[in-house]
């Protein structure tokens, strides 16, 4: 089966499990996930599963990536932080829908691919950066939205603290992966927040921070 058919049927299913957002519909079909997967994956891109990356890694499910675009609700100048580059292949999804998105990776060799084949690809507005993540990307923000591409049990609250008022956050908590939800956070004040839950997901788990 050809590529471009496998991303149609890949957009079906989407719109079959609930996603509804056009633009990030048309994101999903433009992004070419091939590029993003190990070699050894290239016939399984379309596939709605998790794939390998390196070091234990993974890059999430093509409904996953879907969900979480639509519930940040981004609009096009929106300032974009994500928390776990992974592959790459999320943020590039982002940057179909957003202004700017800085992305950052805390192992090294995932960081250096992603940066590559973003660049390769050609996209210009996303940008990656090799770091703890924990402690967010506090040179270019304030963020308009914000999402976390891996477990823990509460939201880091340095990405909080650089979320603007009503910026969105969404991120998997949960006190183990089995019981991990997906929740978007949305910032009402300096200190407030209302929150809103999306179902059941796994997540790999955040990395501790680092000094």
């Amino acid at each position: 089966m050809k590529l471009d058919q496998q991303r149609d049927e890949m957009v079906n299913l989407l719109k079959e499990r609930g996603i509804t957002d056009q633009d990030v519909l048309q994101a999903m079909h433009d992004v070419p996930r091939e590029d993003f997967v190990l070699p050894s994956f290239h016939d399984d891109a379309y596939v709605d599963s998790a794939l390998p990356l390196t070091h234990k890694q993974t890059i999430s499910q093509p409904l996953i990536v879907a969900l979480m675009a639509q519930v940040l609700e981004l609009q096009p100048t929106d300032r974009v932080l994500e928390v776990g580059t992974g592959s790459g292949y999320a943020a590039a999804v982002m940057g179909r829908l957003a202004k700017e998105v800085f992305t950052v990776e805390r192992i090294g060799d995932l960081a250096i691919t992603a940066a590559e084949t973003i660049k390769r690809l050609g996209i210009g507005n996303v940008h990656v950066r090799f770091g703890d993540g924990l402690k967010g990307w506090p040179e270019e923000g304030p963020y308009d939205a914000i999402a976390v591409a891996a477990g823990g049990d509460r939201v880091p609250s340095a990405l909080f603290e650089q979320l603007v008022v009503g910026g969105r956050l969404v991120m998997p908590l949960g006190p183990v992966q089995d019981s991990q939800k997906l929740i978007r956070i949305r910032k009402i004040d300096k200190d407030r927040y209302v929150e809103d839950d999306f179902g059941g997901v796994r997540f790999v788990p955040l990395l501790p921070e680092t000094d």
